[in-house]
């Protein structure tokens, strides 16, 4: 009986300091979810760059002479 008694102890004692692990890393992270830059279903044109070919979503891409770029220094470099 006094085994039995111990055991329930060390059960009950690792249930408590378990729920505590959890709350306390829910509660470290109550940032909310980051929301999709667009809606499920909708279509991203996707470009490539004229320098390195790299593709991109047109959203992202620069403009310039010649065509679209991923970054300024692409951009500068044809010229714009």
């Amino acid at each position: 009986m006094k085994y039995l008694l111990v055991i329930v102890i060390a059960l009950a004692i690792l249930w408590l300091w378990r729920k505590s692990r959890r709350s306390g890393t829910q509660a470290s992270h109550q940032t909310p979810p980051a929301k999709p830059a667009q809606p499920p279903g909708v279509i991203t044109e996707i470009v490539a760059c004229g320098i390195c070919q790299v593709h991109l979503p047109r959203a992202e891409a620069l403009a310039g002479p010649g065509g679209l770029y991923c970054c300024v220094a692409h951009r500068q470099q044809a010229g714009g």
